[in-house]
């Protein structure tokens, strides 16, 4: 790490302006989020931490360190702060399931009043993001920010998220590097615990809606990190999964495995397909409103989960699928494992005590009772209830 730690400005945005700049906050009542903006002095380089901790709480915030790729920070009107707000109100309702289901590893159980959702986004330039020759002084940037923000009196832990991976010195994980400087940020690749948690809540849901897994067919969109974890489940359980995936290479791969893939063009042939449920996995925006419409009017498509990050667009539209008579289950629900790892690796180590992901791919599997549960609860109200209101109605 550099002697010289580069300046930067710094801009504090209190709830009531972060409710003026993202007015969709509106729609979560207990949503009170501060950002804290930092911008670089020389570089144009913008980190926007978006946290529900109150200044002074001693609260741990918790939710991933996203290094913004090109596909959203191209998108029209994009920018670090509003999509910090989106993903920590995404964060806090992830927490808010797991305290519901009881879901989580022991630490976490024993703190979950500590803790609260938070989010930071990096806004780069092309030669600044993780393999490229600029990465380290990016996140050397991010490790100021990071220790600058906790004298405001709240615990930052942070970790995986978009944007991660090997360095440009072609052997150090942007993740190991950043702890190293800052004990906050932890290392753990959250995306096969979130895989998990995704699928034994797919598990249930199916349950819940007597249909067996085996000779199942099961929609992706997305076939990462995440979605191959997933698409490995589903071949051992004897399931037919179908996959839109962007990437050339991934298709190719899956292919030789006998799985049907589609480019992202072909996303809408892919949806008209008879499937049993659908899980999503891609970068963002997935149930866009044509998607909805789509699964709508697929008559076989019964379930829906994922652990995509703002997935809905419209949160409008998840009254289309429940007057569909799909079973749609929220993606913070379904994707709620990512944070617990991070956030029982954070306190096992300020216990002193061994972590290991293993711990948190048993915690998963507490995700298929309520998946079954609340799915058979909205299918025999008639669908009066979308999935969402029945967990609070069962759990609440």
């Amino acid at each position: 790490m550099t002697a010289t730690m580069p300046a930067y400005t710094k801009t504090v945005l209190s709830p009531e302006e972060t409710l003026k700049l993202a007015p969709e906050i509106g729609r979560h009542p207990t949503a009170k989020v501060w950002v804290y903006r930092y911008r670089h002095a020389t570089e144009p380089w913008t980190l926007s931490i978006a946290t529900h901790a109150h200044p002074g709480s001693r609260m741990l915030s918790l939710g991933g360190f996203r290094i913004a790729p090109e596909s959203r920070t191209s998108i029209p009107d994009w920018n670090p702060d509003h999509e910090a707000i989106d993903l920590a109100i995404g964060m806090d309702e992830k927490v808010y399931w797991s305290r519901l289901l009881k879901v989580g590893g022991p630490h976490v159980q024993r703190d979950f009043s500590r803790i609260v959702g938070g989010k930071c986004v990096m806004q780069p330039t092309p030669g600044s993001r993780v393999g490229e020759p600029r990465d380290r002084d990016l996140l050397d940037f991010a490790i100021e920010c990071f220790q600058d923000v906790e004298k405001t009196g709240f615990f930052l832990t942070t970790g995986q998220d978009l944007g991660h991976g090997i360095m440009s010195d072609g052997k150090t994980g942007s993740l190991h590097y950043l702890n190293a400087h800052y004990k906050g940020s932890v290392i753990s690749d959250t995306g096969a615990p979130t895989a998990e948690g995704n699928y034994w809540m797919l598990v249930g849901q199916l349950k819940g809606a007597d249909i067996p897994m085996k000779g199942a067919v099961v929609g992706l969109i997305g076939a990462g990190n995440i979605g191959l974890h997933i698409i490995d489940h589903l071949l051992e359980d004897g399931a037919v999964p179908l996959v839109v995936e962007a990437k050339p290479a991934i298709r190719a791969a899956l292919e030789k495995r006998g799985v049907k893939c589609w480019p992202a063009e072909g996303k809408a042939e892919f949806l008209r397909q008879p499937m049993d449920a659908l899980v999503l996995n891609a970068a963002g925006g997935s149930l866009d409103s044509a998607t909805i419409a789509l699964c709508a009017a697929n008559k076989r498509l019964r379930v829906i989960n994922g652990s995509e990050n703002l997935v809905m667009p419209n949160p409008d539209d998840e009254e289309v699928l429940r007057k569909a008579h799909k079973v749609f289950c929220p993606c913070e629900c379904a994707g709620m494992m990512g944070y617990l790892t991070a956030a029982e690796e954070y306190l096992s180590h300020l216990a002193g005590d061994d972590f290991t992901l293993a711990s948190m791919y048993e915690a998963a599997k507490a995700l298929e009772a309520p998946g079954e549960k609340a799915t058979r609860h909205v299918i025999a109200g008639g669908y009066r209830l979308t999935m969402t209101q029945a967990m609070q109605e069962l759990y609440g």
